[in-house]
């Protein structure tokens, strides 16, 4: 068959399975008609006592006899998400529950009832525990209502929503399809809270900071814009709290971090999203080396108590996190991991730039030595570090905000922490000089002017704070959207935020 052909093909078939889907919404619309003329359709009154994990644990593992002679009583509610002839299966924020439906032991209401039901209805019912045949935990109703009507059908009951765009644009169908989605958010949620309560028990104090701003600061990268009309003028959504957090330790609170969303207006990709999830913390009178033994512990901890094992699978990666992170600095991952001449001299721009276009590296001939060297390290370098390395020693042209390593000015006392190929955390011992930040600041400003976009802007403010004085500091951001993908064995980042952005498009759902 031709090209054309299948597409003709497929095409109908699309057709026909919309068709298909139209008729079955109608139906539930008119049964839904059928009941707003003989009671309030969307009841609100019905007190469900038990859910389905609660009974499972209780109820679970006693036999038949033991649940006869209990005649424990419960009250559930949820959806419908299987039916096999009386039997229907519901399931609630926490897991399933079967349940035993008999019209012959209903009157005639709740029989009339029963056969307005459908798949994705949210019923709720009354009952006695027992057991069946088969050993399954199941709920002998005695009285049942129709709390919500569904007049959208559920995705096929076997293929679940495979549709990876449709799951992310409907996550509240893929939630109710897809146990395995719904335990990524759990364990998501899971993380968070242990994060939480990880810098609580360590002193730190939680903080908010502002989303809108006037100067975009705390990272190099490009922000959306907005306008404060009462203002008038121009304001940015966060690209980093950083900036603010460091006033804080200016103000004398030594220990603050915070879990906030921050807004990039760059693209989309598995591991990009407009707005993302950061952890970031300021430790005052700490080294970027305490840093990275926090990280490492961190990590440690996540993996132990949220997951329950040192040893994590991402994409076909073994970690164990119970091990020390490899540390390298910048120029040790290049050499090791780059096939160059041995008369590269990592710290000449010359030589940077042959080594770059004989690595197939593209370069800007105006860009200082180490730019060139960190866009070295991350179109060659990063993607093939598989193993937790802590890579340090950053060129001080790429850090306008870490503070100079004393021994060597030309780079910064910081790390960053690469995963299965990805960063997953940035941190360095604070600049506090006022003095040099101010000079990093308009080095900033001449690259924006030359037309980098991502350039950081002059923050006035800031470098007033500093000059009353910010004591010696370290500070991190975690992305922690990236973070759930390697707990989770997650691909995408889209598969770990509940509405990821996505362009556009026309579909009817």
């Amino acid at each position: 068959m031709s090209a054309t052909g299948r597409t003709m093909t497929d095409t109908g078939q699309t057709n026909q399975a919309l068709n298909d889907k139209n008729k079955l919404i109608t139906q539930r619309r008119d049964k839904l008609h059928q009941i707003r003329k003989q009671r309030e359709a969307f009841p609100n009154d019905f007190n469900r006592a038990n859910h389905s994990e609660q009974i499972h644990l209780e109820y679970g593992t006693k036999d038949a006899h033991e649940l006869q002679s209990l005649a424990h009583r419960v009250s559930v509610a949820g959806r419908i998400v299987r039916t096999r002839g009386p039997f229907i299966v519901v399931q609630d924020g926490f897991g399933q529950l079967q349940l035993y439906m008999n019209n012959k032991s209903f009157d005639e209401k709740q029989a009339a009832e029963l056969k307005v039901l459908d798949l994705g209805d949210i019923v709720g019912a009354n009952g006695e525990l027992f057991k069946t045949q088969k050993g399954e935990l199941t709920v002998r109703v005695s009285e049942f209502r129709l709390l919500t009507k569904a007049l959208r059908p559920l995705p096929d009951k076997h293929k679940g929503l495979s549709d990876t765009e449709t799951r992310y644009r409907q996550r509240y169908v893929d939630l109710i399809a897809n146990n395995a989605s719904r335990q990524i958010f759990i364990t998501r949620s899971k993380i968070v809270r242990f994060i939480r309560d990880y810098f609580h028990d360590r002193g730190f104090m939680e903080v908010e900071t502002p989303m809108m701003q006037v100067i975009p600061g705390g990272a190099t990268a490009r922000p959306f814009i907005t306008h404060h009309n009462a203002l008038d003028q121009d304001m940015y959504l966060r690209v980093a709290p950083e900036l603010f957090l460091k006033r804080l330790i200016v103000g004398g609170y030594e220990k603050v971090f915070e879990l906030n969303r921050n807004f990039r207006n760059e693209g989309l990709s598995t591991r990009h999203n407009p707005e993302f999830t950061m952890l970031e913390f300021y430790w005052a009178y700490a080294r970027y080396e305490d840093l990275m033994d926090l990280t490492e512990d961190l990590f440690r901890g996540i993996a132990n108590e949220v997951l329950g094992s040192f040893s994590v699978n991402y994409q076909g990666l073994d970690f164990d996190f119970s091990k020390p992170f490899a540390r390298l600095t910048v120029k040790e991952a290049v050499h090791a991991h780059c096939e160059l001449d041995p008369s590269v001299n990592l710290d000449d721009a010359k030589s940077l730039m042959l080594a770059a276009e004989r690595l197939g590296v593209s370069f800007d001939e105006n860009w200082p030595k180490g730019k060139l060297l960190m866009e070295i390290f991350e179109q060659q370098v990063e993607e093939l570090l598989e193993q937790p390395t802590f890579i340090t020693e950053y060129p001080t042209e790429v850090s306008p905000l870490a503070r100079r390593n004393e021994k060597n000015p030309e780079v910064t006392d910081r790390f960053e922490l690469i995963v299965g190929g990805r960063e997953l955390a940035n941190g360095f011992s604070e600049l506090n000089d006022p003095e040099d930040q101010a000079e990093r600041f308009q080095a900033q400003v001449e690259q924006k002017d030359a037309g980098d976009r991502e350039a950081m802007h002059f923050d006035e403010d800031y470098v007033t704070a500093l000059e009353y004085g910010m004591p010696p500091t370290a500070g991190e951001g975690i992305g922690i959207d990236r973070l759930i993908m390697l707990f989770t064995n997650s691909p995408s980042i889209k598969d770990v935020l509940l509405f990821p952005h996505m362009r556009p498009r026309q579909d009817e759902y």
